[in-house]
């Protein structure tokens, strides 16, 4: 049984015959009695229209989160479905939004017939179905890639201060994947309506379209609904994961998940902890997030290794990481991006630290190549932060100081790249060979993006100065031999 099932109240009362009165209301979650057979996560229904999931088994009692924003009256009849509480996930949801009950939120409603229940809070893979990370999440920016790699099947947190452009690199993330052809899921959790229609309008762009689906919840609908909606998310990610799909699921944001379900706990009268939140939102947050992972799925074709990829929002305050919540999501992924609010108002885009944020499992998924570059820009942006710090005091600078700036200053204008402006892999590690060896100053980067794209004899280049590399060193010396092709390609105009 799902949200959207037509069979009457009445029909489910003759099919299971018990029926259940509403004793007490607690905004989003009622007090049932009798229904002696309901299950914990059973879908109910009641009579004046509204579906519910039962959430708590009492001795005298049950509760049941009502998912709808219309009110349910004392005493309205309640009827077992029989049924764990699911929602609809179907192909023809690609390119829509719906809601946290799988329903489209705008005409035409999703054809009848094709949808394919899925229950909401279902049991993961287990550990013989997982596999090892082994491939990069490509997000097309340049900083985040370098310094920061994901890895397909990754759950990394991106944690920063509202306004700082976590929401941009997320969207960058969807656009370069939705190009190659992953299925993106977009849950947005109680989010203000201009910022659904600005996201729904972004994925709806023709190159994300036919690739993406938006779970939205609004902060007018009811804390059911909201707390349900990144479970909806992931619930329609794994219907794809199992069409051997690979999926991203971005849930912006947990920060608003979890003041939700903590005045869900509230009203239900249970014990406050840290901050008033509940004791169990650990287990409700880890249960969801842990069911992303590399897999191993089985197809008509055979055995197909797909990835569900998760990318949790939490909003922090005045850089704060040491928040409840934070610390929580922190602990069960697998890394977090961090948004520096002082770099962003120095005009670092993005304003990834790089010596904050972690990544436990996207370099292993990098080349040795790679690996290589990363180190070399992580020693020379902490020597260039700390022959900054020198500045501060009028300290003299040597020639070797006064290099390592103007060096610094290159790379931190190649990381500041325009929005939606995904640079692949190869071009990044051959422009950054180049910009290390003096012959490029990290401007202008989109017409060498627009060459790679278009000219199959250019991208060969690349390609092939990448490929014959495996240290900073070999990058360097096969840039230069490049460098007439190169400066023409970066050449402004």
């Amino acid at each position: 049984m799902g949200s959207q099932s037509k069979t009457p109240f009445g029909d489910y009362l003759l099919r299971t015959k018990e029926v259940g009165y509403v004793e007490r209301i607690m905004q989003s979650v009622v007090e049932v009695v009798g229904l002696p057979g309901l299950r914990l996560g059973e879908a109910t229904v009641f009579d004046t229209g509204q579906v519910g999931m039962t959430i708590y088994l009492g001795k005298n009692y049950s509760e049941v989160l009502v998912l709808a924003s219309e009110p349910v009256r004392v005493g309205s009849q309640v009827a077992r479905t029989g049924y764990q509480f699911s929602v609809p996930a179907s192909e023809s949801m690609l390119g829509r939004t719906v809601n946290a009950l799988g329903r489209a939120v705008r005409e035409p409603a999703l054809p009848e017939g094709e949808d394919s229940w899925q229950i909401v809070e279902r049991t993961p893979y287990d550990i013989s179905q997982r596999r090892r990370i082994n491939r990069q999440l490509e997000t097309g920016v340049v900083m985040m890639d370098m310094l920061v790699p994901l890895g397909m099947g990754q759950r990394e947190l991106v944690i920063g201060d509202r306004k700082t452009g976590k929401s941009t690199l997320l969207s960058q993330a969807v656009l370069n994947q939705a190009r190659k052809g992953t299925i993106c899921v977009y849950a947005a959790i109680g989010k203000k309506m201009t910022d659904i229609v600005k996201i729904e309008e972004f994925l709806m762009q023709p190159d994300i379209k036919d690739k993406a689906v938006m779970v939205a919840t609004s902060s007018r609908d009811s804390a059911g609904e909201i707390y349900l909606c990144p479970f909806t998310a992931m619930t329609i990610a794994e219907y794809f994961r199992d069409k051997g799909k690979d999926v991203l699921v971005i849930m912006d944001d947990m920060t608003a998940h979890s003041e939700f379900y903590r005045e869900l706990s509230l009203l239900m009268r249970r014990f406050p902890g840290r901050e008033s939140y509940p004791g169990d939102i650990f287990h409700t947050h880890s249960k969801l997030i842990e069911r992303a992972g590399n897999f191993a799925v089985k197809l008509p074709e055979g055995e197909k290794e797909v990835s569900i990829t998760c990318l949790p929002v939490v909003e922090s305050v005045q850089g704060e990481m040491a928040g409840y919540i934070e610390t929580n999501i922190m602990s069960m992924t697998d890394g977090h991006v961090y948004f520096d609010y002082e770099l962003y108002f120095k005009g670092r885009r993005p304003a990834i630290n790089p010596f904050v944020s972690v990544t436990r499992v996207g370099r292993q998924t990098q080349t040795v190549l790679q690996r290589n570059v990363q180190q070399y820009l992580l020693n020379l942006l902490n020597t260039y932060e700390k022959t900054q710090g020198f500045l501060k005091f009028g300290a003299e600078l040597g020639e070797n100081s006064r290099q390592v700036l103007t060096l610094g200053d290159k790379v931190l204008s190649y990381f500041n790249q325009p929005e939606y402006c995904m640079v692949p892999t190869n071009l990044q590690m051959a422009l950054l060979g180049l910009l290390l060896s003096g012959l490029w100053n990290g401007q202008f980067i989109e017409k060498a993006v627009n060459l790679y794209v278009s000219d199959t004899g250019f991208k060969g280049v690349v390609d092939q100065v990448v490929d014959g590399a495996s240290t900073v060193e070999d990058l360097m010396a096969k840039s230069r031999g490049q460098a007439q092709l190169f400066s023409q390609a970066l050449s402004q105009g």
